[in-house]
């Protein structure tokens, strides 16, 4: 009793009232980390309280005489409210994230001295050298307890896997004897609970400095795994499918107004959120757009005006999703499906925590499956790729820009695959160089190739969860295994089984969907010019570096839209999907578009262009040729034709910069013709291409025109892949 009594009164300090009591499996799960120094597996709906246990069960811990407990946990969101909430249960916390690195070196200190209670550090930073270095060490000399926040982020089956939470099993291995361990998820059917369980089963033989064996006859490394009904009874969910992007955004500004409280509309696309918050916001509505490119001190200051409900609606794309913690939240709308049950469970998980109702709604739309193809990047290494990284070791350490330089990846997914390549074992981080490690790495295709399945089924589960007759709720609990599934009897499906209404309105408004459709078929998205080379030229042939002059620069550009937009880009991501073999299609430019290039020509503020030059394409030259002729007529300018392409020469990749500026290096250049003309222009050319990826295509070959004596060049392509 003594151990529940003490437990109770961190409660009490930690809910700041006197009546709080645990819920089921909550003083259980205390139990087994503090009495019995356990590993434990906490799968429980959003909302549970599974922060409740780790609070309370450090603190016991640090009153034995342990040190800080030590919670990985993924966004600064979560660390923000967890710092706040720590402090609740009279805990001395602090985070070690990206957003205080001004603040590290005192914290540091007080981790050294003992005064830090509880650390909150995200996955990246157990790979940071300095990190492992000064820090862990003294961590794990008298570590209280570890805490791994977002569990299922560990596991490859995971809707959110990242590579640096695998991380997390060396650590679990590295623990001395009788460090307790919490892993807590929502979001984790049978398949991810078993791969999680496993990491954490990991057995250690390092002895804890002054502990004893467990009391409990289970040995430390067996994991206790706790698992509660996931249903949330305060959320009525519903699906309402709507013809086009101008319906949904009209039902939205018919009806926003009507959801309860203030609430987060979720978006594919950081676009999507952009276009949907001002089009809100110009109807009155209070609305403002979150996304992963919101800076870091605007985040927080949205994420404070909807915990205050100053606004109504916080249009948002994932960036806005696990921790962040409003109980009050009164709704979620979806603009778009995400790709799996699983993640939309999660991100719904917002609302309804602390009030008995909360509203669910779906506006599911026929570009999703598209968006997801798109935006579907590997987390898992191809083969190819991977053994070009650890070529590109093979003579020594490298920093991350001579890799750039020596293998055709981006930056992101380029370190993305390092994360996974360390991981592995593969290769090692060495300050600010990468290295080979020295063990042997096999490339495990048949694992890679069934995640790659199960992603694949999980975007089919949801475009069931749309379709389904039966409970929408129970859909989304069975998705995640979870034994209590149910009918909840408030969704619109239960509704409509007992003959009744859905508990949402289904009408949109004609002078609604006429507001929407001025946003959403609106031409022109800006393109700005680079302006430094990229490093590594030299390496690759190209003597260039440093800043690129002013007079070799092209000015700003214009595409109609992005291919994640809602209105253009949907007419846009047909044009550039592949045929029926998988290749390019190649046609003339669609009758569709020309009233959009008109628009996008109009409202730009330029010098009048004298004359039309195309890139010469080699997957769509008949698209891109006639876009240009097509212009050059309507505009009443000279065309000079295209400009000419050495066939010998391979087609540019779509990797890093480096890669991209030296394949298009010599393959593209002014014929002599074009060349004689182009001094005399008393206007700058419109260079025309099919559509801008990276931008270098346009630099490189704008430099090429102007070292030919043009005296401008404007950049215009018809879409944007961004």
């Amino acid at each position: 009793m003594a151990l529940r009594d003490d437990a109770v009164r961190i409660l009490h300090d930690l809910t700041r009232r006197d009546d709080a009591t645990f819920r089921p499996g909550q003083f259980e799960a205390i139990e087994a980390l503090v009495r019995d120094q356990r590993r434990v597996l906490v799968v429980q709906r959003t909302g549970w309280g599974k922060s409740a246990v780790y609070f309370v069960a450090g603190r016991m811990r640090r009153q034995q005489g342990f040190g800080p407990t030590l919670i990985v946990s993924p966004l600064l969101s979560l660390m923000r409210d967890q710092v706040a909430a720590a402090q609740r249960a009279h805990l001395r916390a602090a985070e070690v994230s990206s957003s205080n690195i001004d603040e590290w070196q005192d914290i540091f200190d007080e981790i050294a001295t003992g005064d830090i209670d509880l650390l909150l550090v995200s996955p990246e930073r157990l790979v940071n050298p300095r990190f492992r270095a000064e820090v862990l060490p003294r961590l794990m000399e008298n570590l209280g307890l570890l805490v791994i926040d977002e569990a299922h982020c560990i596991s490859d089956w995971g809707h959110d896997f990242r590579p640096d939470y695998r991380r997390i099993r060396e650590l679990i291995a590295g623990l001395p004897t009788g460090v307790p361990v919490l892993a807590t998820t929502a979001t984790a059917n049978e398949r991810v609970v078993d791969d999680v369980a496993e990491q954490l089963s990991v057995r250690h033989d390092v002895p804890h400095p002054g502990v004893q064996a467990p009391s409990s006859a289970a040995s430390s490394h067996d994991v206790l795994t706790l698992r509660g009904a996931l249903a949330r009874e305060s959320l009525r969910l519903g699906v309402l499918r709507l013809a086009s992007p101008t319906q949904r955004l009209g039902w939205l500004l018919a009806h926003l107004h009507e959801l309860p409280g203030s609430g987060i509309i979720y978006t594919l696309t950081v676009a999507a959120a952009h276009d949907t918050a001002e089009l809100l916001a110009q109807a009155g509505h209070d609305a403002v757009a979150y996304t992963g490119q919101t800076d870091p001190e605007e985040r927080q200051e949205i994420e404070a005006r909807l915990k205050a409900n100053e606004v109504k609606a916080v249009v948002a794309t994932s960036a806005l999703g696990m921790g962040f913690d409003k109980p009050d939240l009164g709704f979620v709308v979806h603009f778009g499906a995400p790709s799996s049950p699983v993640a939309y469970y999660q991100q719904i998980g917002r609302a309804g925590r602390a009030v008995e109702n909360a509203d669910v709604l779906l506006l599911p739309g026929a570009e999703d499956k598209d968006i997801w193809a798109y935006f579907a990047t590997a987390s898992m290494p191809s083969e190819e790729r991977a053994e070009a990284v650890l070529g590109a070791l093979a003579d020594g350490p490298r920093t991350l820009t001579q890799i750039e330089a020596a293998v055709d990846l981006r930056r992101s997914p380029l370190q993305l695959l390092l994360k996974v390549l360390a991981v592995e074992g593969a290769v090692e981080q060495q300050g600010r160089e990468w290295a080979l490690s020295g063990n042997r790495w096999v490339y495990d295709a048949e694992r890679y190739r069934r995640v790659a399945q199960t992603r694949e089924s999980e975007q089919e589960a949801m475009l069931a969860y749309e379709r389904t007759t039966g409970c929408r709720m129970e859909f989304l609990t069975r998705q995640l295994d979870d034994p209590n599934a149910h009918p909840c009897g408030r969704c619109d499906t239960c509704l409509a089984a007992r003959g009744e209404p859905a508990w949402y309105p289904a009408d949109v408004p004609p002078e609604w969907v006429t507001r929407a459709q001025e946003v959403v078929s609106r031409a022109g998205v800006v393109v700005t010019p680079r302006k430094q080379w990229p490093s590594g030229l030299a390496k690759r042939g190209v003597q260039l570096k440093g800043k690129i002059p002013e007079d070799e620069r092209p000015a700003e550009g214009r595409v109609i839209a992005r291919l994640t937009d809602l209105g253009h880009g949907q007419t846009l991501r047909a044009l550039f999907a592949p045929g029926p073999d998988g290749r390019p299609q190649d046609q003339p430019m669609p009758e569709a578009l020309r009233a959009a290039i008109i628009e996008v020509l109009r409202a730009w503020d330029w010098q009048r262009p004298a004359a039309v030059v195309s890139i010469p394409s080699a997957t769509r030259p008949e698209l891109v040729r006639s876009t240009a002729a097509g212009i050059a007529t309507m505009g009443r300018m000279v065309d000079l034709g295209s400009l000419d392409l050495d066939p010998t020469l391979p087609q540019p990749g779509r990797g890093n910069s480096t890669y991209r500026v030296a394949s298009i290096w010599g393959r593209v250049r002014v014929p002599d013709a074009m060349a004689a003309e182009l001094s005399g222009l008393d206007g700058p050319v419109l260079l025309v291409d099919d559509r801008i990826d990276t931008g270098w295509t346009m630099t490189v070959v704008a430099r090429e025109l102007l070292r030919a004596g043009c005296p401008g060049v404007l950049p215009f392509a018809l879409a944007l892949e961004a």
